[in-house]
């Protein structure tokens, strides 16, 4: 997962939403941190948001967002997050992205994590801008 953070981490924009989808201990958060702290440019301390459901960095002039809705109830529970400036200027990564239902962006990159013999698997969907962005981001 660092690995792989570090390379998706300098293609991520402003206006960035990476959805990430897998089960309980798939490597969501270690993903995250990894971003996290490759855009940051070094040793950052990346607590959970399983609590707060929102953490947020200053990095390169840009505000990463780091959101966990694990216990997120409905999807209008959202609304309170400014979820909408988030998602027009900042970079959002976002752990059960299942618990937006109809407010995940559609212009989104999904990153699915799955278990997958003694590793993980990562599967990438996103539109034609993404295509062209990750090229070289999984070897």
């Amino acid at each position: 997962m660092d690995a792989f953070g570090r390379r998706l981490a300098p293609v991520l924009a402003p206006g960035d939403v990476v959805a990430l989808w897998g089960g309980l201990g798939a490597g969501k958060t270690a993903l995250a941190r990894a971003i996290i702290r490759a855009r940051a440019g070094g040793a950052v301390t990346v607590p959970s948001p399983t609590f707060t459901l929102m953490q947020s960095y200053a990095l390169d002039g840009v505000t990463l967002w780091h959101c966990d809705f694990f216990r997120l109830g409905l999807p209008e529970e959202a609304h309170e997050l400014g979820l909408d400036e988030i998602f027009a200027d900042g970079i959002a990564l976002i752990e059960w992205p299942d618990r937006l239902g109809p407010l995940l962006p559609l212009g989104r990159l999904d990153v699915r994590l799955d278990f997958e013999g003694e590793g993980r698997a990562v599967r990438l969907t996103g539109g034609a801008d993404w295509a062209r962005r990750l090229e070289g981001v999984i070897p």
